[in-house]
């Protein structure tokens, strides 16, 4: 079951919180965090990607660049840009896109449900990327940035939201970049609290959603601290990390789709006799067509977008991992025809995420940079479940959620 605790939340003022906010650290290299932050002091950026407090080129993985980000948070404490609350408590946070809102509640979630489970995952992660968010949390002694949780449906939280969510949000605002718009609610009743707590203890799984290496950090952190410590007692703040936990039917998951740079030496009609013995492939001529329907997938080359459906034996659907659609086009399409064999580490192939829109795709490809882009329908959350909970992975670059949380709203301090 599922345990999770308030906290007494570390964020900025209502009239500065659009100065501070950012977008998380992973979702953009230095450079464009750096012209992002322009001459904000105030903005994030300093904290999570320092970096650019140094000349340009510098390391974001030079000793001094987590120096800095110890400094720069301590400063924007003693300047009162972030400020940390008297009382422990929840906090509701809500993201508008395209008209549709998420509502997720801000946690504390136990290290020790990472390590046996109770939290699943469905992405492997590589020890240098955990190693890197390991030494921003140590070097900051907080979780800067939230991870993203889902858990099931539960009708007692979806009231206890709807009721909080009725009067005036702490934080309201539109983000400058996505245009989406963010809203932050505090939970401070003691039995509003009490609800929260007592009713994720009912639940038997969470779900990482997006941020496995800030989650795998956060709790091996946590962990490294528990040994650290001789009167280590099971109470302490960082035996928790932060998570927001939204209910899985409220979250958007986009396509995540393929360009690739060559057909591996054949020609298009060659390419395409290839794609027929396990597809059904129809031609749907030079507007933008978009997959309808799982194991459908859209075609894009020489100008013309093709339908492409997987025949019926070309997969099992009883088999969690083998009837996703990226499974099948990775092993029916880029394995087998394209002899691209490793997606994390080719260079032949390269990753959309849906926002973009095929329209990213059909400019790729036209400017000859890529010679065919391949766009999946998005997978579900369902799928993502079933795949935790049989104790899988996800294929890599599977899922791309939207919108991003942005980073700054709250951050937990473990101490």
């Amino acid at each position: 079951m599922a345990k999770i605790k308030p906290f007494k939340g570390i964020r900025p003022p209502k009239e500065l919180v659009e100065q501070v906010e950012s977008r998380p650290y992973d979702v953009l290299d230095s450079e464009e965090a750096r012209a992002e932050a322009g001459d904000n002091e105030k903005s994030l950026y300093h904290i999570i990607k320092p970096e650019i407090d140094f000349p340009v080129g510098t390391s974001e993985y030079d000793p001094r660049v987590y120096e800095k980000a110890a400094e720069n948070f301590q400063k924007f404490q003693d300047k009162g840009w972030l400020r940390q609350d008297s009382e422990e408590m929840y906090y509701i946070y809500a993201q508008t896109m395209n008209g549709k809102t998420q509502y997720g509640l801000v946690v504390a979630a136990a290290v020790e449900d990472y390590m046996n489970g109770v939290i699943k995952k469905h992405e492997l992660t590589r020890r240098d990327k955990e190693e890197d968010r390991m030494k921003h949390v140590r070097v900051n002694n907080a979780n800067l940035e939230p991870v993203f949780f889902a858990y099931p449906d539960n009708a007692v939280l979806d009231a206890l939201v709807s009721r909080i969510t009725k009067s005036e949000p702490e934080y309201d605002f539109i983000a400058p970049i996505d245009g989406f718009r963010h809203q932050l609610w505090l939970v401070k009743g003691q039995e509003d609290i009490r609800t929260v707590t007592e009713t994720f203890a009912a639940i038997p799984y969470l779900y990482i959603a997006d941020g496995h290496h800030r989650s795998a950090a956060a709790a091996l952190v946590g962990a490294e601290k528990a040994r650290q410590n001789p009167n280590h007692r099971g109470d302490e703040e960082y035996n928790y990390f932060m998570a927001v936990c939204f209910p899985a039917s409220q979250l958007t998951i986009l396509d995540y789709n393929r360009v690739v740079k060559d057909l591996n030496g054949l020609t298009s009609e060659q390419f395409l006799d290839a794609i027929r013995k396990n597809f059904t492939v129809e031609d749907k001529g030079t507007e933008i067509y978009k997959p309808a329907k799982l194991h459908e997938f859209s075609l894009y080359l020489d100008g013309h977008w093709f339908s492409l459906v997987a025949k019926e034996g070309t997969y099992d659907d009883g088999d969690p991992i083998g009837s996703l659609d990226v499974s099948i086009s990775s092993r029916l399409i880029l394995e087998d025809i394209l002899q691209i064999g490793d997606l994390r580490s080719s260079n032949r192939i390269d990753f959309v995420g849906g926002l973009r829109g095929l329209g990213e795709l059909k400019r790729r490809v036209d400017s000859g940079e890529m010679k065919m882009a391949l766009a999946l329908y998005p997978v579900s959350m369902k799928q993502i479940m079933d795949i935790a909970d049989s104790g899988n992975i996800m294929p890599p670059k599977a899922t791309w959620f939207e919108p991003k949380l942005r980073s700054g709203l709250v951050i937990h301090k473990l101490l």
